[in-house]
């Protein structure tokens, strides 16, 4: 017997009627009174008198309808008594800057709607030194860009994102090529880029696609710091390849900068999930990883996310 059975008598009896029952519980007719009958036969009793006018309770089924009803109850207050529970604790989050300008006011709200008592502690840095920090266990969880995390941690792919080239619309750029609605990497080869160094994730994935195009890029600077590097951008010292995420916190971004999709299928960054293994997460851990889930999911379908798609 499952609660679900309960649930579907109950309901049927209210209604007075199988097809009203089973739209009100989005099933199908057949598949409802299929669920009433395995019920009766594990009761071996009838408990629905059947008519062409509808169903009424049989002395049986309304013994039973009375009984079920305190039993859903009960089970409806053990459930908000679970989710009302107040879960404590602190749990350290990482997020490259990109991914914070998206993610951390929403993992923000979103933790201190669902649990008011856990402590959030957002790191915002490099991939590389993330993942560093999250294998030294200096970190519960964080979104990684590169498959660095150590064996023991647990990798959830979760999304993956467009490239842009970068440009500022009002400063005046000496670029070696017309730029249109999407380019290829290897027209990107003239360009003054500014980069992220090394150590960053979408460095790799760019020198893995220059390399895959056969040419190299011209990079005029190196900078670590995502403000800095866009503040370089804007004032006309070059370009720079990043995902839209880049200009996320920017309100005037459609006034200040141009984005230009790259077209290379290959040019994307894919983002995932990693955390310490789930018997080394705390109880606010293995909650914090659902609603870091939950919020990235959300802004994908909801648009806000731009150029990102969900991986699975």
């Amino acid at each position: 017997m499952e609660l679900r059975q309960l649930r579907y008598l109950v309901r049927v009896i209210e209604l007075g009627s199988i097809s009203r029952a089973a739209l009100d519980l989005e099933l199908v007719p057949s598949a409802l009174s299929q669920q009433i009958s395995r019920l009766e036969s594990e009761l071996s009793t009838r408990l629905l008198q059947r008519s062409p006018k509808g169903v009424t309770a049989t002395e049986a089924g309304l013994a039973f309808f009375r009984e079920a009803q305190l039993v859903l109850r009960h089970a409806e207050q053990a459930v908000r008594s679970a989710q009302e529970s107040r879960l404590s604790g602190s749990v350290s989050v990482g997020m490259a800057p990109t991914t914070a300008a998206v993610l951390g006011l929403p993992l923000l709200r979103a933790m201190r709607e669902r649990y008011p008592d856990v402590r959030l502690h957002v790191v915002e840095s490099l991939s590389g030194h993330l993942t560093a920090m999250l294998n030294a266990r200096q970190l519960d969880l964080a979104m990684l860009f590169d498959s660095q995390a150590g064996r023991r941690l647990s990798v959830m792919p979760l999304l993956e994102e467009k490239l842009f080239l970068i440009e500022s619309r009002h400063a005046v750029q000496a670029t070696a090529v017309k730029l249109t609605k999407r380019m290829s990497v290897a027209q990107l080869a003239g360009l003054p880029l500014i980069l992220p160094t090394g150590s960053h994730g979408l460095r790799s994935t760019l020198e893995s696609a220059f390399a895959r195009a056969k040419c190299k890029p011209n990079v005029v600077a190196e900078i670590d710091s995502l403000a800095m590097l866009m503040d370089a951008v804007d004032s006309g010292f070059g370009c720079t390849v990043q995902p839209w995420a880049a200009v996320g916190r920017y309100a005037d971004a459609a006034q200040r900068f141009k984005l230009t999709e790259i077209s290379d299928t290959l040019a994307r960054r894919a983002t995932a999930l990693c955390s310490l293994s789930d018997d080394e997460l705390s109880p606010a851990g293995l909650a914090a990883r659902v609603v870091l889930a939950d919020c990235a999911r959300e802004a994908v379908h909801s648009g806000r996310w731009v150029g990102a798609r969900l991986i699975s």
